[in-house]
């Protein structure tokens, strides 16, 4: 899964190169769509997914405030 989000990012930050590239030597409006199809595939669908596996296996209340998790930090702080 890791290649596979990697490849994808690989396409779409190609695509907005790709895009700069062509947009630069034309007056057409083909080089605003590769940068914005790679742009909105790389925030609206890649980066959630990325965030989907790097946090599977991990507990949210870890990265939580809770009261546990400030006395924690607080005893961490004292022992310093």
């Amino acid at each position: 899964m890791k290649k596979l989000l990697l490849l994808a990012s690989l396409l779409c930050l190609s695509s907005i190169l790709y895009g700069f590239y062509i947009k630069d030597g034309q007056e057409t409006t083909d080089g605003d769509f590769y940068i914005g199809m790679g742009t909105a595939l790389l925030f609206l669908v890649i980066m959630p997914v990325f965030v989907i596996v790097a946090s599977k296996g991990k507990k949210m209340k870890d990265y939580t405030l809770s009261k546990e998790n400030i006395e924690k930090m607080r005893e961490n702080q004292e022992n310093r």
